[in-house]
């Protein structure tokens, strides 16, 4: 299959260039694309740490420029604070880089607290995923939360959203799975591919996901996703830490019909995550035929 779409975006690929040598607008360029059922799409996720860089220094718009200079259409964003306290100016981050950038965007809030006294808004805690293109849908699924004695663990959860590219509905999903433990972790995993399995749409998930490519929680995402950066070569993928990067927890996964192309780590002191970028292709069914 990998090989036929391959062949596939061979030719789409030459049937652009040749309409654009021949003097046509992009428009009519863009046209030949949703006439194949091929949709381009260049995708991030970035763990924002709530607009603070490594040292601690509150920068939401240098976030922004980040996410706007990577020419992004899709992005996953974790550790994003709603109202939450004085740490981010109480700001609702989703809404404001929404505006800031023009993109629609959809906020899962995983921890979800009462205002503080003096103050009307809930504080919120949690993932957000900004989009050039419509989101038609978006769901918080809580994942698994044990509560261990010693070190509980944070509430996480995996943000679903069914997103119109040029017609095309696809789902993507963003995570930030458990810090701490390897045996929580692989629950949410198990979670996450119930929870994905149950849509035929291809799909993108991405994340922070606390887990390295040899873990037991990754492996077991590999049944159903397809890591973009390894399948392109790029397994030194590092993002943490920001300065000398040696180990690689953020992804980009595709499941069915997406054809990763080109995958990139982002230099940035912005937060402490690194950002990554991937461009994929994406085919799909006629949108009757999935859920």
């Amino acid at each position: 299959m990998m090989r036929k779409l391959a062949a596939t975006l061979s030719v789409v690929a030459l049937a652009v260039t040749g309409m654009l040598s021949a003097g046509l607008s992009a428009t009519a360029a863009e046209d030949e694309v949703k006439r194949t059922g091929l949709s381009d799409l260049r995708v991030m996720s970035y763990n924002i740490h709530h607009g603070a860089s490594g040292d601690d220094v509150l920068d939401l718009d240098r976030i922004a420029e980040e996410i706007e200079s990577s020419g992004a259409q899709i992005v996953g964003l974790q550790e994003v604070d709603r109202h939450w306290s004085a740490r981010s100016n109480y700001q609702d981050q989703a809404a404001w880089l929404a505006e800031r950038l023009d993109m629609h965007y959809a906020y899962a809030a995983n921890l979800d607290l009462g205002p503080e006294p003096g103050r009307t808004d809930r504080r919120q805690y949690g993932t957000a995923v900004l989009s050039k293109y419509p989101i038609l849908s978006s769901q918080n699924h809580l994942l698994t939360n044990i509560q261990y004695a010693e070190k509980p663990t944070e509430q996480r959860g995996l943000l679903e959203t069914v997103i119109n590219v040029e017609g095309n509905h696809i789902g993507f999903y963003n995570t930030h799975l458990d810090h701490r433990r390897s045996e929580q972790r692989q629950l949410q995993v198990k979670e996450i591919l119930d929870i994905t399995s149950e849509s035929a749409r291809p799909s993108l998930l991405v994340g922070d996901l606390n887990a390295v490519p040899a873990s037991t929680e990754m492996q077991q995402l590999m049944t159903r996703f397809t890591d973009v950066f390894a399948a392109l070569g790029q397994d030194q993928a590092y993002t943490m830490p920001v300065e000398n990067p040696d180990r690689r927890i953020d992804y980009i996964l595709g499941s069915g019909d997406i054809q990763p192309r080109s995958a990139e780590v982002i230099s940035s002191m912005a937060s402490d995550h690194l950002p990554i970028v991937a461009d994929v292709s994406v085919a799909q069914k006629p949108n009757g035929l999935v859920r």
